[in-house]
């Protein structure tokens, strides 16, 4: 059975030595010094570690099973919901006015990357209620807000977002689920939705679905759909719970991985809806969801791969095999352990420098959202938008790859379900598909994101590295980290002129390098953050800091990331620049 001990020194590293939180203007950050985040961390380690991951594995073995209409959870999942509900993490970064802690988003991430490595399926019952909560903030009415958002912040009802259906995934402006207007304000939703995470369970009392439809007089395509509020069970005036809503599961759907998780069919038959935010404006407030919901698989990504590392690693320092080529390290036993082997050490080394910059990416994501939410600065909101396709397409891409090679360090065992490692390669496998698949977060970022506000996001992340170099380039220590950085930007830089170029006069060459972008603007992004790390190690090295061990396998793991990893940013530029005629080449009769 796989162990997890959450990465509670990295995240402490992330937080302070490289994003310095404390220092940070941003209103709530100066709580956040080390001991209090070390409080809540650890705090969330010991859940996780304790109550969350030794479920796991079970719940993917028993899964999810729907009797008599009702949905019922693996052992061991409620009472485990319950400690997570009794600790007040689901709003931990939600106004106090609703029974949140109102802490910065950035608190909400680090603590969310230690659940998901504990328990995915199980975190994401809580991950999808934050989602559903985040929309009634932003486009609910008052009297909604007071409806829903206490009893969802205290996870007494949990939340759903119902937008896949049958005929349609992506392409939402052919949906067929109707909204019918009634006299007292209220609709009628009726239609099927499918893929619903979460969409019916035993952990709550109550489900608040949030269901996308098309009400009369929208018109054709996305702008005709409006956004309604559907509960499972009604809510009276006085807040308690009456009749249930006519809204039911279908079934639950067969899944490679998440297991645990209820993916629903789910059926609505003249259900009582209530819109929320304005007519025929649902999908600029579903958005307020899968904007956050994309940066939270982004952090599912690599927080598989961290645990899915973390056994691989610990595999490789206790199973004997073969010995090492430059002499024996284990003499009085039989073979030397397999961490001696070079191309083992390069896999571990693959996934420890992916997951710890990785990490620094998503906490220095979820501080700018902070900036955005808490100061309104819209540049921070800018440089986020554009940055969340890269961190949900390329960690969950590289995520998965990266379980894919802890698998691998195991050798035959890796393929044997009692290990542990084909879970997490399971589970890592959706996050690649789910609120967005990565070909259409390439899309997106080629497509909108780069031209957004004339190009000022793209503009301002190139400025940002270029002022990094500047700054830094008097310290000997960084010249493995800057001159690799300079190169990886200058490809990046490449890349976007050639869109600008030839976008307009034939989108196919845009288009067709739509995913050699994203990957090599991640790994761009990721080479700024080994580089930013490597000189916080150095800052802290310098102070005298005590765990000099710790820093200087920093240093070197991102050594190792800016010689072997980034410069896959060529061989990205140069599919880029091939343009589009050997993708397209073949008719669709030849394939």
């Amino acid at each position: 059975m796989p162990s997890y001990h959450a990465p509670t020194k990295d995240l402490q590293f992330v937080l302070h030595d490289l994003l310095q939180i404390s220092g940070s203007d941003v209103p709530g950050y100066a709580d956040l010094d080390t001991a209090f985040t070390a409080a809540i961390i650890e705090e969330a380690a010991k859940l996780s570690e304790g109550v969350l991951a030794p479920l796991n594995a079970s719940g993917d073995v028993e899964g999810c099973r729907l009797e008599n209409g009702v949905v019922y959870t693996p052992q061991g999942f409620k009472a485990a919901f319950d400690e997570v509900k009794a600790g007040g993490w689901n709003g931990l970064d939600i106004p106090e006015e609703f029974g949140g802690q109102n802490l910065p988003y950035v608190m909400g991430s680090a603590v969310g990357e230690i659940f998901v490595s504990a328990n995915m399926a199980l975190n994401m019952y809580q991950g999808l209620t934050h989602g559903a909560i985040s929309a009634i903030l932003a486009h609910g009415s008052e009297a909604q807000k007071a409806t829903y958002l206490p009893k969802m912040v205290s996870l007494d009802w949990t939340g759903t977002m119902n937008l896949t259906e049958p005929h349609c995934g992506t392409d939402l402006g052919m949906m067929r689920t109707k909204a019918e207007p009634q006299d007292d304000g209220s609709y009628k939703i009726t239609g099927q939705k499918i893929f619903i995470s979460a969409g019916d369970h035993d952990l709550a009392e109550n489900i608040i679905h949030l269901v996308l439809a098309k009400a009369p007089g929208g018109g054709e395509g996305t702008k005709g759909i409006s956004l309604f509020i559907v509960p499972k069970v009604m809510v009276n005036d006085d807040g308690s719970l009456g009749a249930r809503n006519a809204v039911s599961v279908g079934k639950i759907e067969e899944k490679m991985g998440i297991h645990g998780n209820a993916t629903c069919v789910m059926n609505y038959d003249g259900a009582t809806g209530y819109l929320i935010g304005d007519l025929h404006k649902g999908m600029r407030a579903m958005f307020t969801m899968m904007n956050e919901a994309r940066i939270g698989v982004g952090l599912q990504g690599y927080a598989q791969a961290a645990v899915a590392y973390e056994n691989a690693l610990a595999y490789a320092l206790d199973r004997l095999q073969g010995r090492d080529v430059t002499g024996a390290k284990n003499p009085d036993g039989p073979a030397d352990p397999l961490i001696v082997h070079p191309d083992v050490r390069r896999m571990l080394m693959d996934q420890k420098s992916f997951v710890e910059g990785a990490r620094a990416l998503t906490l220095w994501g979820a501080s700018l959202i902070d900036r955005a939410h808490r100061t309104g600065d819209k540049d921070a909101d800018g440089l986020i938008s554009l940055m969340t396709p890269v961190i949900k397409g390329f960690l969950t891409d590289k995520g998965f790859e990266m379980c894919v090679q802890a698998q691998q360090v195991y050798g035959g065992h890796g393929y044997i379900e009692e290990w542990g490692m084909s879970q997490f390669a399971r589970d890592a496998r959706i996050a690649m598909i789910y609120e967005g698949a990565n070909g259409v977060q390439a899309l997106d970022l080629v497509g909108r994101k780069l031209a957004a506000e004339s190009g000022k996001p793209i503009m301002a992340f190139f400025a940002m590295v270029k002022d990094f170099l500047k700054e830094s380039e008097d310290d000997p220590r960084l010249e493995g980290f800057l001159e690799p950085l300079k190169t990886a930007s200058k490809d990046l830089q490449s890349a976007a002129m050639f869109f600008m170029e030839r976008g307009m006069k034939s989108p196919n060459d845009a288009l067709a390098g739509s995913t050699d972008f994203l990957h090599l603007f991640g790994h761009v992004c990721l080479g700024l953050m080994w580089a930013r790390m490597a000189k916080a190690a150095y800052a802290s090295l310098d102070d005298g800091e005590s765990d000099r061990d710790f820093l200087d396998a920093k240093i070197a793991t991102g050594r190792y990331y800016m010689a072997r990893q980034l410069p896959a940013t060529s061989m990205h530029l140069s599919r880029i620049k091939s343009g589009a005629d050997t993708v397209m080449a073949l008719g669709a009769a030849q394939f």
